[in-house]
């Protein structure tokens, strides 16, 4: 299926310009077809969910694979599951069906947007899990051999929202294959302190897994992190900004109260408390400008309705300069920017 359509009506920022050429693929099969094809192209781009895009207002030249491939398939051994999904499979829709089937290890990472096959990329996290904690394989379609292979987590170099496939292994991932537990009597342990205090829990202690799925749902609700079309708060990529890891040394030169965790002998910050405390705080948007900050969550960009890319960047970058002045650190945009929107004007 060959179209033309605006990118904005396939991100969750609801924001940027047409593509040229848009192949839609259905099947792993058509999925690397519309790859190969699109490889042909001076310019391509794979877009699943749309749930980590910027895209620049005058569109993308290029062609643009649109992967909508279903699928999931379970292994079961005395040990746990071997579970294959689909990359096009949409990632809450997996994780609903890991929970009610009795596998554990992704309940915690419910309410994400986007596609099965995206994770990795990023390497997804929250609330104390990251998906390399259950990640055991990709299958990969290599655009620099053309090569069709499955490649084992360990050579995806998985750290904080990033791994490989972000940065320099070009291709399309086909199919994901994850290493889940079952369902234990005593449940699973809670890893992080805000769930546990949402749980009314101590840290550690287990909680039955489809426990732990509704109340990160709601925790994620109620900070505009779960897409509803009726809520403009949920019109964004999530966390705009990963939390700046820096050195032990710098840390100490911040307020007192700055959170910061351990990073290896790094620390990380929290970028939503040094946005607030640079002085932009929820709902603050550039005056005659369509693009907010979330009224729930300061770490979110948001459309309020008709913003363009243009003003998203504009709101981007107004954050970066105000912490960079006020606290010297410099934040990294998380979505993956499909144009020159982000450079210094």
């Amino acid at each position: 299926m060959t179209v033309a359509t605006r990118l904005a009506d396939l991100t969750t920022f609801r924001v940027g310009g047409p593509a040229a050429t848009l192949l839609v693929a259905d099947t792993t099969d058509e999925l690397v077809t519309h790859a190969q094809t699109a490889w042909q192209d001076d310019e391509w781009l794979v877009v699943g969910g749309g749930s980590n895009l910027l895209v620049a207002d005058d569109g993308f030249a290029g062609t643009v694979v649109l992967v909508r491939t279903h699928g999931v398939d379970a292994e079961p051994d005395v040990d746990g599951v071997t579970v294959r999904v689909a990359a096009g499979e949409p990632w809450d829709r997996f994780v609903a069906t890991t929970v009610e089937n009795g596998w554990t290890g992704l309940e915690a990472l419910s309410g994400i947007p986007g596609t099965v096959g995206a994770a990795p990329v990023q390497n997804i996290g929250a609330y104390g899990v990251e998906l390399s904690d259950v990640l055991a394989r990709i299958e990969f379609l290599d655009a620099s051999t053309g090569g069709r292979a499955w490649v084992d987590a360990a050579e995806l170099a998985l750290g904080y929202r990033t791994s490989t496939l972000k940065h320099g292994r070009r291709g399309v991932v086909l199919t994901v294959e994850f290493r889940l537990g079952t369902t234990v009597e005593q449940g699973v342990p809670v890893r992080y302190a805000q769930l546990a205090g949402s749980l009314g829990v101590d840290l550690g202690t287990p909680v039955a897994p489809m426990t732990i799925r509704e109340t990160v749902l709601r925790l994620r609700a109620s900070k505009g992190m779960v897409l509803d079309d009726a809520d403009p708060d949920t019109w964004s990529a999530g966390s705009f900004f990963t939390n700046p890891i820096v050195s032990a040394a710098f840390a100490e030169t911040l307020p007192a109260d700055a959170p910061r965790w351990p990073a290896g002998d790094d620390v990380k910050l929290s970028a939503a408390w040094l946005i607030e405390h640079a002085g932009v705080h929820r709902g603050y948007a550039v005056p005659g400008s369509q693009a907010a900050i979330s009224s729930k969550h300061t770490l979110a960009l948001t459309n309020r309705g008709g913003a363009s890319a243009a003003q998203v960047a504009e709101l981007a970058r107004y954050v970066q300069v105000t912490v960079l002045n006020r606290f010297g650190v410099s934040l990294v945009p998380e979505p993956v920017v499909v144009g020159d929107l982000l450079a210094a004007s």
